[in-house]
Parts: structure tokens; C-alpha cells; sequence
């Protein structure tokens, strides 16, 4: 196995969970009641968990000093996250879990495709180029698909 295909095989596992999770939130739903409490729950158990996983590897605590040297911005990382599991709480059980999924990976494709190409918030540029556009276009065609087929 070459050094890019771990990487590669750690973003498809990272993103075959996200259907589990949606599907768990969602059952969550009908026993806590709004959206945002299921989201805070689920931040909680997530944050127990990386806590768990840090004490177990033995990570040390960041330095104050590296700490300070971020900006505000850099930590709204979390409040994304936040909007992101809300959203497909919100939206899976009016929309299913297939095409809330689609939706969010065609809205993940287009808003990494800028920030690629612009390096944005410190990423590598890697220019939208015809073959990357395309392969954003496919994905919001098969969206299509996914959100006009007959039931």
C-alpha cells in the first residue's frame, strides 16, 4: 500500500460513517425532540470520545503559547460541525437519507472546489481545472437523479 492510499481509504471510511451517523441522529431525534438538542448530544459524546482517544494515545495538552498564536477564526471549525449535523437532522427525515447526503456532498464538492483552486484558509491550490469541474458537475447530476427518481 502506497503513502496516498491510506489517505485515501481513511476519506472514504471517513465518509461511508457519515450516512450511520445521520441515520443515528436522526432515530435519536424521536426520543430527545429538536434537532439542536441531538446535535449537542452528539458533540458531547464525540467530545468524550477524542478526549478518551487523546488520554489513551497520550497526546500532551497544546502549549498556551501555540494556542495564542491562533486567530478567533480558526476555531469556528466546531460551530461549522455543529451547523452541518443540525442541518441533516433537520432535513433527513422530510428528505431521506440518500438525497440529504447527496445535497451535502454536491455542497462539499463545490465549496472545496474554490477553496482548492483559491488555496483558501491556508490550503494548497490545486486549480478547478475542466476534469475537476466536471467530476463536481457529474456529482450534482447524480444529486439530480437521487432527488427526482420515482418512488
Amino acid at each position: 500500500m502506497n503513502g496516498r492510499t491510506i489517505y485515501l481509504l481513511a476519506a472514504l471510511a471517513g465518509g461511508a460513517i457519515l450516512p450511520v451517523q445521520v441515520a443515528l441522529n436522526t432515530l435519536l431525534r424521536r426520543y430527545v425532540g429538536e434537532p439542536m438538542q441531538v446535535t449537542f448530544i452528539s458533540y458531547l459524546a464525540g467530545t468524550l470520545a477524542s478526549l478518551a482517544i487523546c488520554f489513551a494515545a497520550r497526546y500532551p495538552l497544546p502549549a498556551s503559547t501555540t494556542l495564542a498564536q491562533t486567530s478567533w477564526w480558526m476555531w469556528v471549525g466546531g460551530c461549522l460541525g455543529t451547523l452541518y449535523v443540525w442541518s441533516t437532522i433537520f432535513a433527513t427525515p422530510r428528505i431521506g437519507a440518500a438525497l440529504a447526503l447527496a445535497l451535502t456532498i454536491a455542497g462539499q464538492m463545490i465549496a472545496a472546489l474554490f477553496l482548492d483552486h483559491y488555496g483558501a484558509i491556508g490550503l494548497a491550490k490545486y486549480p478547478a481545472s475542466p476534469t475537476r469541474i466536471a467530476g463536481a458537475v457529474l456529482v450534482v447530476l447524480g444529486v439530480s437523479l437521487v432527488a427526482y427518481a420515482k418512488r
